[in-house]
């Protein structure tokens, strides 16, 4: 049975399967006139009475009321609020982990008007010397508070954001691993022994993600003008909202737009990889043929026997067992997409050039990344 709050602040009812489910008005449905309600889970009956006590405050829309929201509260709300119908899910997930792993056990109960620069250094300080978080993390971790606190400052709940006054760890810049030239080449050996070796060797001549790889359809093959574009990736993501049933899988395939702007692009393609995807091509044909009725018209380039998506993971392990064919130690696959790189420069192509290939953001990030080949 549903019990109430005063004031119409929210609702607890347990559910069929033993749980008690937490709502509370958030605001009104401006298409239906109707009040909008958020719900929240918890296994019993005190959890459900603190996380109501917890979700009351959006309730309260008046700034007055809002001085006494903590940062664990505000960076909840302006995340589902101000920033979830602009992100793309893997980078709200992101967001979500920070301030569920990161920001909440240590800083969530500190009121938001009390929050201090100083406050926010000894904390980075803490994380860096005493967790170890890399530099890059830290930094991702104030560029999400940042932006938050810029939403708290435009609507007049703090005068200035206290994430714009820290000094942030600089490290050392990661070790890029790549494969000599020997080891490309018995990559590239190894990788006609396997159904999926073709994309390996698409990747070292192209310097794909893993993700753009797997989202590619054949209509973004110009088998004429010898290109491919980039339009969109496939990954395997958490779920946004967690399933009510315990037995619901908690991930989901997501095919989304590449990461940036930049990312959307098109890359040359030397003339023996048009003749592999040709190659494909008839691997498919002879896939449709034996599969029959079961076979499933996907479009994707990166298909099973059935012509059905492969998941990221799938791919890895079929990547990592073309490097054992080829006797080679282990290598990530992200080093493919280095290891392109790296041979383009020692070839001539120019820092723009490649910048434009890879997807990067600016062509100073590309000689950043890569400044230990110029200086070779």
């Amino acid at each position: 049975m549903a019990k109430t709050r005063a004031n119409k602040e929210g609702n607890i009812r347990q559910r069929a399967d033993g749980r008690y489910e937490v709502r509370v008005t958030t605001s009104h449905d401006f298409m239906t006139g109707k009040p909008r309600r958020i719900s929240k889970y918890a296994n019993t009956k005190e959890e459900a009475v603190t996380l109501l006590n917890q979700m009351s405050y959006i309730n309260d829309t008046t700034p007055n009321n809002f001085t006494r929201i903590t940062l664990g509260d505000w960076l909840e709300l302006c995340l589902d609020l101000y920033m979830k119908n602009t992100l793309k899910q893997s980078t709200y997930l992101s967001y979500e982990s920070y301030i569920r792993v990161h920001f909440k056990p240590a800083l969530g109960n500190i009121p938001l008007q009390e929050l201090t620069p100083r406050t926010l250094q000894i904390y980075y300080n803490y994380k860096a010397e005493h967790e170890g978080l890399a530099p890059k993390t830290i930094a991702n971790l104030n560029l999400f508070l940042h932006r938050a606190l810029d939403f708290a400052v435009a609507d007049g709940y703090i005068n200035s954001n206290p994430a714009s006054s820290v000094n942030l760890p600089r490290g050392d810049r990661p070790q890029i691993i790549i494969l000599n030239r020997d080891e490309q080449m018995r990559l590239i050996q190894a990788s006609y022994q396997h159904r999926y070796g073709v994309f390996i060797r698409i990747v070292l001549f192209t310097g794909l993600r893993l993700g753009e790889l797997l989202g590619l359809r054949w209509e973004d093959i110009d088998f004429q003008g010898r290109r491919l574009y980039v339009r969109r990736t496939l990954s395997r993501l958490n779920k946004t909202t967690r399933p009510a049933n315990p037995n619901e899988p908690t991930t989901e395939i997501v095919i989304q737009s590449p990461k940036s702007q930049n990312s959307i692009r098109s890359i040359p393609l030397i003339p023996q990889i048009i003749q592999d995807l040709q190659s494909w091509k008839l691997v498919q044909q002879n896939d449709r043929s034996t599969a029959g009725d079961t076979y499933c018209e996907s479009g994707f380039l990166v298909t099973n026997p059935y012509g059905g998506y492969v998941e990221p993971r799938t791919f890895k392990d079929y990547y990592n067992q073309i490097l054992a064919l080829g006797g080679l130690p282990h290598f990530t696959f992200h080093a493919l997409r280095h290891t392109f790189a790296s041979r383009a420069t020692e070839e001539g192509m120019d820092m723009k050039t490649l910048s434009v290939i890879m997807g990067h953001a600016s062509v100073s990030f590309t000689m950043d990344t890569y400044s230990h080949i110029l200086d070779d």
